[in-house]
This record gives structure tokens, sequence and C-alpha cells, in this order.
């Protein structure tokens, strides 16, 4: 372990899903069973409609809010949204752009990723305004820093440090009609997935290593081929890809609930195993995966 390596894994904190319109997104999440968060707009022309799960965890939709603040915080350097829109040149509107990983501290991370050649650019810091589900609200205070190979366009990692939680209560938005508590998997394809090891675990904080599933404390990344991901999950991979986020499994309490509760809402999905797979529709840029932990 090197001196600027953490004495752990850093954990998952959220995951970014572009969208073209947070209100498409409010009522496909609506419809999936999920409580969505009221708007939040950020400083630099984005905004999102997040989902709060009860281990911390968060899915973060976002959506372009003004043109004209994002251009300008490109020429800025704005490391978050040059990507934003990157991807979206890339991918289009909908889609599951980054991997977000929770940190004491980002200056430490921006080091790290400089040392190992795989910085994505400037940290940055900002703050944002959060409302909870009764109205109450609070500012919300982060610093983030980036990781990225030079290759990978269609997805990037970054540290995230809280530097102000809201003092606010999430317990209503925590609380989902599916069930969901959490996140334990998130699902990546790549046309060499253990080519992949160098970039994601430097960005998680771990020792650097190749392969194909990567062990944080809260959850793991799996890389799969094109072909393997088809065979697990039954929908198709999407293009090929150095790089592209493609899924995430749910935990859920129990399964049989979000079957009927998805098919009550005329919602797309299929059986693979114990897992509910749903394909990517507008609002959900991404497969989600529901599967019963006891």
């Amino acid at each position: 372990m090197t001196e600027n390596t953490p004495a752990s894994p850093h954990p998952l904190d959220h995951l970014v899903l572009p969208t073209a319109s947070l209100d498409v997104a409010r009522a496909r999440l609506t419809l999936l069973g999920f409580t969505v968060a009221p708007t939040g707009i950020h400083p630099f022309g984005t905004e999102n409609c997040c989902v709060f799960l009860t281990d911390g965890t968060y899915l973060e939709p976002l959506a372009v809010a003004d043109r004209q603040a994002m251009a300008t915080a490109i020429a800025n350097r704005n490391v978050f949204v040059a990507r934003d829109r990157t991807y979206r040149e890339e991918n289009g509107d909908e889609g599951f752009s980054a991997v977000a990983l929770g940190t004491e501290s980002a200056a430490a991370d921006h080091a790290r990723y400089m040392e190992a050649g795989l910085s994505a650019g400037d940290m940055l810091s900002f703050s944002r305004a959060f409302t909870d589900a009764a109205g109450k609200s609070d500012t919300a205070s982060f610093k983030l820093a980036f990781a990225a190979t030079g290759k990978a366009t269609d997805a990037f990692l970054f540290a995230c440090e809280r530097i102000n939680a809201p003092n606010v209560d999430r317990t209503a938005l925590q609380a989902h009609a599916n069930g969901a508590t959490g996140m334990v998997e998130v699902v990546a394809v790549s046309r060499q997935p253990s080519e992949q090891g160098h970039v994601i675990s430097i960005a998680a904080g771990m020792e650097a290593q190749s392969g194909t599933v990567y062990k944080l404390p809260n959850t793991a990344v799996t890389v799969l081929d094109p072909v393997a991901f088809a065979a697990r999950f039954g929908i198709p991979a999407g293009a090929p890809s150095e790089l592209r986020f493609a899924g995430i499994v749910f935990s859920v309490r129990h399964g049989d609930a979000v079957a009927k509760l998805l098919a009550a809402n005329s919602v797309e999905h299929h059986m693979r195993g114990g897992d509910i797979i749903v394909p990517p529709a507008p609002g959900q840029g991404t497969a989600f995966i529901f599967r019963e932990i006891a």
C-alpha cells in the first residue's frame, strides 16, 4: 500500500444518471416504486432529483437546467459539467455516467489520482440547497476529485467529500414502495474487463489490481464483457466501449412485491434466476435489477 493509499477502500456514495428531463425521470422512478426528492439546483447549470436509500447511498438523475451556465462552467474547467456534456454527446441524454465514492479527503484523492496519471482534471467545490419531503431546507456542500483514463469517455469515477451534511430528516425520502434499501452491485461493461482494474481500484483507494470484481465496503463493482452481460441479464450490453456503467442491483425486502408493483404499473420486466430485471427506459438510463436480500 503506498503512502497516499487509504487504509480501506472508499464506499459507494452515489451514482450519476444523466436524463433529458427531470419530469420524465421522476415519473419513471415513481412507477418503479421509488420516492423521489424535490429538485435540487446546482450552481453550474445542472439539476437533479435524487433517490435516497437507507444504506446512505443515492441515485442522482441529472438534467441540463441552464446551458449558458454550463458553458461558462466548462470554460472555467469544471470537470463534472464537462464530463456530463461529453457523455451526452457520445451516448445521448439518457444513461449512467459516473460512480461517486465517499471520501474524508478529496484533496488526498486528487493527489493520488495525479500520482497515478488518472486525474481527469481540477477538483471542484460547491454548495447547493437541499429540501426534504416536508419542505425543510438546508445547504449541502461538497468537494470532488475526478478519475478517468484518457480512453474512457463513456464513464468516470470521482471521490465525493461531504463538507456539510444537510440537517434535514430524510426518513420519508428513504421509504420506497418497492422496498429498496440499498445498492449491492454496480455493473459495468467493457471490451476488455480485466484492463479496467487500474482506474477502478485507484479511484476506490485500494491496491491497484486487474480483475473483474471490486469489493467496496457497501457494494461491489463488477465489470463484464458484452457477451457475459447479455447472458447474465437477458438484455443487450449496448455499443462497444472501453468502460460503460450498465446496471444497478438494488436490495429489496420482498421480490414478489416488487414484481406485483411493476406489473400493476405496466413496467416491462423479466426474471433471471432470482433477479427482477427492468431494461433501460426514458428517465431510467440504465438497467435496474431488484434482488431480494434476506
